[in-house]
């Protein structure tokens, strides 16, 4: 890895694939709701939610198990009924949804606030059915919401976005608009259709893309309207926050996708990603620990894609530590994405994702997701155990075998 005493980490394009692993990943009217608190109701019903609301508790949960559903296989019924069936016969016990990501809502909303940024790539049929199924597979229903690389949100929101110093909308190599994390109404945006979701049965909600775009040479300077002064950890760490009170008042967890690089890396990265601002805010942090986006060298492994059990040990296990140095002490706090998918060589298989589990349970934690840009497991099926056992030992320990 390139030197962790560095803040201002520049990144090589693979490891900026690690959101998606290769897939990726004037205020508007429709924006400009953040001074009011409505909530929808699983009826469809918007109610509103005064300050004096009382909090619910966090519903107790086992580790989480998952995998990650896109937006396409999760509007395919058929695909769905697969990957129930294999929650159903094995460990797995929650599926990560996309239900907004660059393509906007993955449902039908019922918020105006919400309804305008929905954009056009199709929505997931009978949403309320299909989580009604999965809670009585008893299968957690996790959403995964893309939130700054918001294309869609970009473009009927051109106020909201990210600037060029002459005032024109900041474009990233896609050529797409991001919007502004400093925006207030983007904010309320993305906190409201994370309650929206909960409302509807969501048992999680996951924040992706919690960060800044990494700010290329070859690009124009980012500014940021509403800055003040407030740099960008800071800033990732604000809504974080904002959005974990509101979320635990609805008796969920929030939890947020950051770079496998920000458990080991001192300060923040470029895109304002820092361990030591977004955990204290958060319910649970999922690193993406990915070894083929590790550069060779990574702790001292020659091809860290090729070893993955001494990479993900080495991240997850410093991730404990600074856990600890935070006084944070909820257990799962760390959940990582685990790689099922293959980049470069060797081709990865089964035996790749039990490495992977072995190095998590080693550093001390039971929950992981796996990750495969189209939703595609079949192969990685023989790694998954047929029941949920915890498997994680005494903080830290590292195994036979281990680093």
């Amino acid at each position: 890895m390139r030197s962790p005493a560095r803040l201002a980490l520049p990144f090589a394009a693979t490891l900026l694939a690690a959101c998606t692993a290769g897939a990726e990943r004037a205020p508007d009217a429709g924006l400009a709701h953040a001074a009011t608190r409505d909530t929808v109701t699983a009826a469809g019903a918007v109610t509103s939610v005064g300050a004096a609301e009382t909090a619910a508790p966090l519903v107790a949960s086992p580790a989480v198990r998952a995998l990650y559903v896109n937006r396409w296989a999760a509007q395919s019924p058929k695909r769905m009924r697969g990957l129930i069936a294999v929650a159903d016969s094995t460990e797995i016990n929650a599926l990560v949804i996309d239900m907004k990501d660059e393509f906007g809502l993955n449902y039908r909303s019922t918020d105006p606030a919400i309804q305008k940024n929905a954009g056009n790539a199709g929505v997931i049929p009978n949403l309320k059915t299909l989580l009604d199924t999965l809670k009585a597979h008893d299968i957690l229903p996790i959403a995964r919401l893309v939130v700054f690389k918001d294309s869609v949100a970009a473009r009927v929101n051109p106020g909201e976005t990210i600037r060029r110093q002459d005032g024109s909308a900041w474009r990233d190599k896609q050529g797409l608009a991001w919007v502004n994390p400093y925006s207030p109404a983007i904010r309320e945006y993305n906190i409201r259709v994370a309650e929206e979701l909960v409302k509807l049965g969501f048992g999680e909600i996951q924040f992706d893309y919690i960060r800044f775009p990494e700010p290329y040479k070859s690009l124009p300077p980012q500014v940021f309207p509403n800055a003040n002064g407030v740099d960008k950890p800071q800033a990732l760490a604000d809504f974080l926050k904002q959005a974990k009170a509101r979320l635990n008042k609805l008796g969920v967890r929030s939890t947020a996708d950051i770079f496998g690089l920000v458990t080991t890396v001192r300060g923040p990265l470029e895109i304002g990603q820092e361990w030591e601002k977004v955990s204290p805010v958060t319910d649970v942090l999922l690193p993406m620990v990915y070894p083929s986006h590790y550069p060779r060298g990574s702790f001292g492994v020659a091809r860290p894609n090729a070893e993955p059990y001494k990479i993900i040990y080495a991240a997850i296990n410093r991730a404990r530590e600074r856990d600890v140095k935070l006084g944070v002490t909820t257990a799962e706090h760390v959940r990582p994405w685990l790689q099922a998918f293959t980049l470069g060589q060797p081709h990865y298989d089964a035996s790749h994702i039990r490495e992977q589990k072995r190095a998590v349970y080693d550093a001390g934690y039971d929950g992981w997701v796996l990750w495969h840009p189209g939703s595609k497991y079949e192969i990685f099926l023989p790694a998954l155990e047929k029941t949920l056992v915890s498997r994680k030992k005494a903080a830290g320990a590292t195994a036979a075998g281990g680093e």
